[in-house]
């Protein structure tokens, strides 16, 4: 696939993000729009923010990191959606691609308490208001869903609803929205397997550990697609813990960067930049029945 491209214009940067950041308001922690409250706002002039590092910007993300999100592992080839998305969201900001460092963070520490080793963090996290409580988000930059995929050969393949799915042997990774949609939304009779990663995850569903296991729906596509091929996905969810669900840059709790970086993700969402990269990297998982 070819380098996707941002529409950021260096002349029009600075007042576009700073009339966005003057927009913006105190929001519902619970919503997954707009900014956390943060510990003061910062200037968001282009390429001057109070980064880790002045004139960088530190993003990071788990290792491995896995498609579509990234490509080979590599999140500084710009390939994969959220490679795409923070690059897109940098130059926003006025960092040009060489302005951009990784660094590796991995999921659980990434939204624990405490101090990051990053400015922000992209890494298919779910805004939550649980989560909040120990980092803060940016403005939600991807709507997802949950999707339960199984080996075609095991009877949770040929499920059409939860209740199908309550004697199935259910697993995902910890610390995830797809455990907890497992426990809130899908509810089965024994309890779920829980795994440290999503390679854990497969390796358990090709060897019987577990009948399904639930991951985002992108993910599901890929895995069934690409990884696991002797495996379908059977549905996605939605409501209570299926639905109404976003992914979000996480940052230092009371980040001064906070302001800055939600405004950059609304700016990209409103000039179709977002969807033009969702359709680039995530439209093969467009459809797939609601499970009920």
């Amino acid at each position: 696939m070819p380098l996707p491209r941002t529409s950021a214009v260096a002349a029009l940067l600075a007042g576009a993000l700073l009339a966005a950041v003057t927009g913006c308001a105190a929001q519902d922690p619970a919503s997954g729009t707009g900014p956390s409250a943060s510990g003061g706002s910062a200037d968001c002039s282009p390429g001057a923010l109070p980064t880790r590092t002045a004139g960088t910007l530190a993003v990071g993300t788990d290792k491995p990191a896995y498609e579509p999100w990234f490509s080979e592992d590599r999140p500084e080839n710009g390939k994969g959606f959220e490679s795409a998305v923070a690059y897109a969201v940098a130059a926003k900001l006025g960092y040009p691609k060489e302005k951009v460092s990784w660094v590796v963070a991995p999921f659980g520490r990434a939204t624990a308490p405490g101090p990051k080793d990053f400015d922000f963090d992209i890494n298919q996290v779910s805004i939550s208001t649980e989560r909040r409580q120990a980092v803060d988000f940016s403005s939600g930059y991807y709507d997802v869903r949950q999707a339960v995929i199984a080996l075609k050969s095991s009877k949770a393949a040929s499920a059409r609803s939860l209740a199908d799915l309550k004697g199935v042997k259910l697993g995902a990774q910890v610390g995830t929205t797809s455990l907890e949609a497992i426990i809130g939304t899908l509810r089965p009779s024994a309890p779920p397997a829980v795994f440290d990663s999503n390679d854990l995850a497969k390796a358990a569903l090709r060897n019987g550990q577990v009948e399904a296991l639930v991951v985002d729906l992108p993910t599901a596509f890929y895995i069934t697609g690409a990884e696991v091929t002797e495996a379908v996905v059977v549905g996605q969810l939605t409501g209570a813990g299926g639905g109404g669900e976003q992914f979000g840059l996480v940052l230092d709790k009371g980040s001064r960067l906070t302001g800055c970086v939600s405004a950059a993700v609304d700016a990209l969402r409103a000039d179709g930049t977002l969807g033009r990269l969702e359709q680039e990297w995530l439209s093969d998982a467009v459809s797939a029945p609601v499970l009920r």
